[in-house]
């Protein structure tokens, strides 16, 4: 991949999201840190520039969408264009339907998915602009019809199946012509705060099939839903 490619990641101050900012910094990318709060961003991305990463850290609550248009302001204003967009930055409410509250139904919702949506048309056409672009969505096998959604997650399953559902659309709606990809993908059962503590993937193990997607080579692949590098059913 060209060591001159922006990426921009949310959610990438902890677990899954800082191991993508990780790799992909190894990898020579520049990376664009969204983080909800800008301290805990600053701290995460330390490690990162003394190992020799490029990183800069932009606060983004992608429940917000003026959050997510002054992210984009300034991007613009600094002249960076991002390449890359990993859509990692996610919350997972445990209740059934009848459970689920309208506060629940409405964060997950707008953090999984809307935000997603807006990012997307936010740093798309731009990609399609320049011929060049990578999309990662983090959805779950909780979302997958395939699969069998969780129904003790029930907001969180829908929301992540709304996620595949962009991502279907998504591609389908990209030209011919311009090297732009779209993914989705599930990184397993990962130890992280979302995960859980008896999660046996290390959030390096979650990230890897991200990172694959994000450096994706001409011929790779679009429109799919992947785990571990393999296509999975939606």
């Amino acid at each position: 991949m060209d060591s001159k490619r922006t990426a921009l990641v949310t959610g990438g101050n902890r677990g899954i999201g800082r191991a993508i900012c990780e790799g992909l910094a190894d990898r020579g990318v520049h990376v664009v840190m969204g983080s909800r709060d800008e301290a805990n961003g600053k701290a995460a991305a330390e490690p990162i520039r003394e190992g020799g990463g490029a990183v800069r850290v932009e606060p983004i609550d992608v429940a917000e969408p003026r959050s997510l248009e002054a992210c984009a302001d300034r991007l613009r204003a600094d002249d960076v264009a991002v390449d890359v967009l990993v859509n990692n930055a996610g919350v997972y409410p445990e209740a059934d339907v009848l459970e689920t509250s309208i506060d629940q139904l409405d964060r997950a919702w707008t953090v999984n998915t809307r935000g997603p949506w807006l990012l997307v048309k936010a740093f798309v056409p731009g990609m399609v602009e320049r011929g060049y672009g990578r999309v990662v969505n983090m959805s779950s096998g909780s979302g997958s019809f395939g699969e069998g959604l969780d129904p003790n997650h029930a907001i969180y399953a829908a929301s992540k199946t709304a996620l595949n559902a962009l991502t279907m659309t998504l591609d389908d709606a990209l030209p011919t012509g311009p090297d732009v990809k779209v993914n989705a993908m599930c990184p397993g059962w990962v130890h992280t705060r979302m995960g859980g503590e008896a999660a046996p993937r290390t959030p390096e193990e979650g990230a890897d099939t991200a990172l694959w997607l994000a450096t994706l080579p001409e011929e790779g692949p679009s429109g799919g839903f992947f785990r571990d590098r393999e296509r999975i059913p939606w």
